[in-house]
């Protein structure tokens, strides 16, 4: 099965889900993709222990196949019957990842969103195709697809394809089945429901309890020095001067971007807060959650929270002032690296001092670069970052990664000038989504500012598409941007305080005041008659000119 043909196939299905001109086409990709994909996912792990384990206990696969099934059936039939509750559940399963040995490495697998996703699919797809649901039910026609959904179809199809040259297949199709398929299906899907202020609150309620218990783990692994996962992570620990914790992750720095998320979703709610109990749960919800990231010592999530701080800031006061200042800020740490960089322990003449300040970044970056010089067009397939930088720069496993912790050069890289025009239009046009007409709505600056802190995090970290909270920002953004506009003075409602609205006046039909008698002017006399004797006063109760109201009934349509 590790074969190109069937990984392409996989990828085609899952973008026509996301640019199919119907309801019904749509509903037919996704089955078939939901069908093909975990074929191609147990074909490729079966060399696994965990698989094994299961092979070898035939009733205990058998057992656990139908309690699966079992499950998947009645999350479909509750999404079903109540489809808000999708996003609620996939938002829940977002952070949990089931490591499994693939191919001498690990995998971090999310089972329990594939899961999700597999019940939204049966609940979306199943009525749709069994005959004219919509006529039936008395449903809108569904949103067609737009620029963004056009470029992440282009930009899936395109990596599938790539990784037919790819000297690392196996990884190729492990991004594609484990991570691009599905959460290209939990796109089309989140980004059709019917998002409403309650189901923000949901979300929100969800992530923060995540969040606080992720972090509660954390200060656990921190006071007792001990971790839950990763050896590597554990090694380094025991090395290093330092204590990092990854709590239930598998990794530090996507601990972190979890955590950098949450608190810009949490600090535009307390930006927008109207009283004075939310200001106060807001600071205090920040204040943990700050503890949590420090003790990831990752800094890539503290440059990700202060870009994401600084567009909510933006967007609540000036954008001018929050440009200014984040010029200001970095203009001032390039002249302390500049002036003093002994502080650091940095030598600017020396490449070695360069790698070692950046967590080894530099040289990964720059082979990347190299990588990309020998072949720009269409790059060394996707996925074989890894293989070849061990071939061009000569190093070891150890060092190598399976990024450059810089996105647009891993990207170029592995997919050349083709990949990387799809990967700057996916940037142009998910911001576009995003941010256009966002101004008056707290929700969608939200997320608009948790999208542009987790790009900032991928231009220092890797994961990008290969991360579920990428995609679910950008199908959150599109849902909420598909809702009519708010009224004038409905911000406060959408960030969590409604207000009753106010009764239209009746309206009234005030008929024009009959003209003033003009005045003679100074030295003529006045004309004879009866005007000449008296200049009358016009009163009305409703007009200082005169004239007649009448008040008409207003109607309800």
């Amino acid at each position: 099965m590790d074969a190109p043909v069937p990984l392409i196939v996989v990828a085609l299905l899952a973008a026509a889900s996301l640019v199919a001109p119907s309801a019904r086409a749509r509903a037919a990709a996704m089955l078939a993709a939901l069908a093909i994909a975990p074929v191609i996912l147990v074909f490729h792990i079966s060399d696994s222990d965990q698989f094994q384990t299961l092979v070898d206990r035939p009733g205990i696969a058998a057992a656990a196949a139908a309690g699966a099934a079992a499950l998947i059936g009645v999350l479909a039939w509750a999404i079903h019957r109540r489809p808000s509750a999708l996003p609620v559940l996939a938002v829940a399963a977002l952070p949990f990842r089931v490591p499994i040995a693939v191919g001498g490495s690990t995998a971090n697998l999310l089972i329990p969103l594939y899961g999700v996703v597999a019940a939204g699919v049966l609940a979306y797809a199943l009525p749709r195709l069994s005959g004219d649901w919509a006529a039936r039910n008395g449903a809108p026609p569904e949103r067609g697809p737009g620029a963004l959904e056009v470029v992440l179809a282009i930009a899936l199809a395109l990596y599938a394809v790539q990784a037919s040259y790819s000297v690392d297949f196996d990884h190729a199709l492990e991004n594609v089945v484990f991570f691009y398929v599905p959460f290209a299906l939990l796109f089309a899907l989140v980004s059709r429901v019917a998002w409403t202020p309650r189901l923000t609150r949901l979300c929100l309620g969800v992530l923060v309890v995540l969040a606080l218990v992720f972090a509660g783990i954390g200060f656990v692994e921190y006071a007792t020095r001990h971790l839950l996962l990763n050896p590597k992570v554990i090694a380094s620990n025991q090395l290093q001067d330092y204590f990092r914790v990854n709590s239930l992750f598998f990794d530090p720095n996507i601990y972190g971007r979890f955590l950098a998320v949450v608190m810009l979703l949490v600090a535009a709610w307390l930006l927008w807060a109207r009283r004075a109990r939310d200001a106060v749960a807001g600071s205090l919800l920040l204040a943990v959650l700050w503890g949590g990231l420090v003790l990831t010592l990752s800094q890539s999530s503290f440059a990700a929270l202060l870009v994401g701080l600084v567009v909510l800031g933006g967007a609540r006061w000036s954008a001018r002032r929050a440009i200014v200042l984040a010029v200001a800020a970095l203009a001032a740490g390039a002249a302390f690296v500049v002036l003093a960089p002994g502080s650091l322990r940095l030598d600017l003449g020396s490449s070695q001092s360069a790698d070692a300040a950046t967590s080894g970044r530099y040289d990964l970056v720059a082979g990347g670069v190299r990588l990309f010089e020998a072949r720009p067009v269409t790059g060394h397939g996707a996925g074989s970052f890894a293989r070849e930088y061990r071939r061009a720069e000569h190093v070891s496993s150890q060092r190598a990664t399976s990024a450059s912790h810089t996105i647009p050069v891993t990207v170029a890289a592995e997919q050349g000038i083709l990949g990387l025009a799809a990967y700057l239009a996916l940037l142009a046009c998910a911001l576009w989504r995003l941010f256009r007409r966002a101004a008056g709505s707290p929700v969608r600056v939200a997320v608009a500012a948790a999208f542009v802190a987790l790009v900032a995090h991928t231009m220092l970290y890797a994961s990008f598409l290969e991360d579920p909270m990428t995609w679910t920002l950008l199908a959150v953004g599109t849902a909420v941007a598909a809702m009519p506009a708010p009224r004038a003075g409905a911000a406060g409602a959408e960030a969590g305080t409604e207000r009753p609205a106010a009764e239209p006046a009746p309206a009234t039909a005030c008929a024009p005041p009959p003209p003033r008698p003009r005045r003679p002017a100074p030295g003529r006399r006045a004309p004879r008659g009866p005007s000449s004797r008296s200049w009358p006063r016009w009163r009305s109760p409703r007009s200082s000119r005169g004239g007649s109201c009448r008040r008409t009934p207003t109607t309800t349509p």
